[in-house]
């Protein structure tokens, strides 16, 4: 289990704060898909939020930042490059149910990094820095102190691996914890993490506190990757990003693997399907249908990809490109779960060999 200053998680697993893919309906979902004792994910993060869109009251940094009673414990991430409109921000996060504050500091994204936040910050670290002294300043003490983390990437360039450095820095400045996602903000999301240089951050901050925990992030798609990322680079815990865009349950999996070495069985078809459908009912709950259904026709690829394998209930895959259409085409909340009903009966509807094949009969 993993303690951020004041904050006590239940596991050491971490939803990442991926752009457009991290509303409440999606944490929620994951929330839901635990292990047997309930555990499986420690701490969920938001969606990047702009400080002035909060304190302005922007729809859309409101949404972004949408958290109810379940979503607990709740990490909002902060982005930006000016020391004050970040502590005002994170005093609005503070007083809006945020549990934990993270600063981002390795979105690679030009709209963010020109304005000299996410990774940029990587290139100014006295800024960073000034930034996690006015965010901690304004929001570690009294009684509703959070504690203030920080979500670095290796460094801006592949021949500048800065984070080694910065984040022990940081961690003077008053950072509970660190995150590394093991690339630098030239690759994006190209090649393969850098475990040893996440080792490297690891061992900095802990010569600084050995108390303050490290993070892992990056590549990590399946249970055994959280157990070789904290074996290969020494870090106290796993956050999990893309890897959980198709399989929302791999918190319940890897934390299963973690304290009794068993992966639990993958979920069924119906299983798969009720966790679309569950997600689709949030976002019409917690928004309407015109968002529900954008969102569902960018996620189904995702909500689907396991059903082109074989699972429990079947011995060969089944054809989902025809129902990701009909997804992808529903003009109504009823045509989407028609689709998945649809799909539950009978998963061979929307196969090119059935449609010729009635054709044919016709």
């Amino acid at each position: 289990m993993l303690r951020i200053g004041p904050v006590q998680l239940r596991t050491n697993l971490l939803l990442a704060p991926i752009a457009g893919y991290c509303d409440l309906a999606w944490r929620t979902v994951c929330r839901e898909l635990t292990w047997e004792d309930g555990r499986g994910l420690g701490l969920a993060c938001t969606d990047l939020l702009s400080p002035q869109g909060l304190l302005r009251g922007t729809a859309t940094s409101l949404d972004l930042a949408q958290t109810n009673e379940f979503d607990r414990p709740i990490c909002m991430q902060l982005y930006g490059g000016d020391a004050a409109i970040m502590a005002d921000g994170a005093r609005w996060a503070r007083d809006h149910g945020a549990t934990v504050i993270d600063i981002n500091m390795g979105c690679p994204v030009d709209k963010v990094t020109k304005k000299d936040g996410g990774s940029k910050l990587l290139c100014i670290p006295d800024t960073a820095e000034r930034i996690v002294e006015a965010v901690v300043n304004a929001v570690s003490t009294g009684p509703s102190a959070v504690p203030v983390t920080c979500k670095l990437r290796l460094g801006w360039s592949n021949c500048e691996p800065v984070a080694r450095t910065l984040a022990p820095r940081l961690v003077r400045a008053g950072a509970r914890l660190i995150t590394v996602h093991g690339r630098t903000a030239e690759q994006k999301f190209q090649g393969s993490v850098d475990r040893p240089g996440i080792r490297e951050v690891v061992e900095a901050v802990k010569a600084v506190d050995p108390s303050t925990p490290v993070i892992g992030n990056g590549d990590v798609t399946e249970p055994q990757h959280v157990l070789t990322m904290i074996r290969d680079t020494g870090c106290d815990g796993v956050m999990i990003g893309r890897g959980a865009l198709s399989r929302p349950w791999i918190f319940r999996d890897a934390w299963s693997l973690q304290t009794t070495g068993i992966i639990p069985p993958t979920p069924s078809r119906d299983q798969i399907l009720d966790i679309t459908r569950r997600y689709f009912s949030l976002m019409l709950e917690y928004r309407d249908e015109h968002y529900a259904l954008h969102h569902i026709r960018r996620r189904i690829s995702w909500l689907s990809k396991p059903l082109s394998a074989p699972l429990p209930d079947s011995d060969r895959p089944t054809p989902v490109k025809g129902y990701k259409e009909s997804v992808r085409t529903a003009q109504s909340a009823d045509d989407v779960f028609s689709a998945i009903e649809r799909y539950r009966e009978d998963p061979w509807c929307f196969s090119a060999d059935r449609v010729t094949s009635l054709a044919e009969a016709e």
